[in-house]
């Protein structure tokens, strides 16, 4: 398998991105790594922390696409960027995935219009893990590809995470639910009403009804779905939590499974190809980790799985 990465893309890079690629590399790799960057400032990094030169490939891009180009327009001006090439080398099969913590509006574009939405997929997502209080854990979708959701979409989700839940995360025969205001069926604003029948009739779902926002971090489902402004809101909310207990200097073990390196990256689940987000401020074991995911999602070949 070939996983191309952006080393350009993020607040740290390349130096941090350059580091996780050397973690990985350290511990028995499975897959070959086609590094994209600016050859001036990567091919230093490269030699100073002594990457084996067999186990990646170079690929020079001389242009970047910075936090906040717009997406669109960045990626048309910008074709030698390592985004821009990033989803070209994906796109022609060249690599098998593709990770970058660069621009998170040019990551969604280039996966929307680079690689086509799976057959049957209404639109792409993106989830984030939520860290159980019992030890265990959740995914929460959308999170911020879809701010405006239909009621079709949602379903679509809930069988998307629950897939994604079960082949990535391990957990057997999922439990999904909707993200609501009240347990009752008929709550909510129009959106949930309408959701709510097709998740309870959907037989590839195992649906046990609404959760509130007191339930996300407790044991009541595994795959919570929502639209993405709800989705974004809550996943902005958890990852105060980490900060808040790192200024004050609260050490707890479950408030250190806030911290989102320990995840690595965002999927974009219902297109053909592994793409992963990372966040702005990834460092090394950020990159380590969406490199391990990237390749558990090529090995299981979950995004085929994803096909209606």
């Amino acid at each position: 398998m070939k996983i191309g990465i952006d080393l350009m893309g993020g607040d740290l890079a390349p130096l941090e991105a350059v580091k996780g690629v050397r973690q990985y590399l350290a511990q028995s790799p499975e897959a070959h790594l086609l590094l994209l960057g600016d050859e001036a400032q990567v091919a230093p990094l490269l030699a100073e922390h002594d990457l084996p030169a067999g186990a990646y490939t170079f690929v020079h891009t001389p242009q970047v696409i910075d936090m906040h180009e717009h997406p669109t327009k960045a990626l048309r001006e910008k074709q030698r960027s390592s985004i821009a090439v990033g989803f070209h080398l994906l796109a022609t099969d060249k690599i098998d995935a593709f990770i970058s913590a660069g621009n998170t509006g040019a990551m969604l574009v280039g996966s929307l219009y680079s690689l086509k939405p799976l057959e049957g997929i209404l639109r792409p997502t993106i989830s984030t893990i939520i860290p159980k209080e019992n030890g265990g854990t959740g995914l929460l979708l959308d999170v911020g590809l879809n701010s405006d959701c239909k009621p079709e979409q949602l379903n679509q989700f809930a069988r998307m995470g629950s897939i994604y839940a079960e082949t990535i995360l391990g957990i057997e025969n999922p439990r999904a639910a909707l993200l609501n205001i009240g347990e009752e069926e008929s709550k909510g604003n129009l959106l949930a009403q309408a959701a709510y029948p097709l998740l309870k009739s959907n037989p590839a779902l195992n649906f046990t009804g609404n959760v509130e926002g007191r339930d996300i971090l407790l044991n009541r489902a595994d795959v919570m779905v929502c639209d993405g402004f709800t989705g974004n809101i809550i996943l902005k909310l958890c990852e105060s939590l980490f900060g808040i207990t790192q200024q004050k200097g609260i050490d707890h073990d479950y408030f250190q499974r806030f911290n989102f390196e320990n995840y690595g990256g965002t999927p974009v689940l219902g297109i053909s190809k592994p793409v992963i987000i990372g966040h702005g401020i990834s460092r090394e074991h950020a990159f380590h980790n969406m490199i391990l995911l990237a390749q558990k999602m090529i090995y299981t070949g979950v995004m085929q799985q994803m096909s209606i």
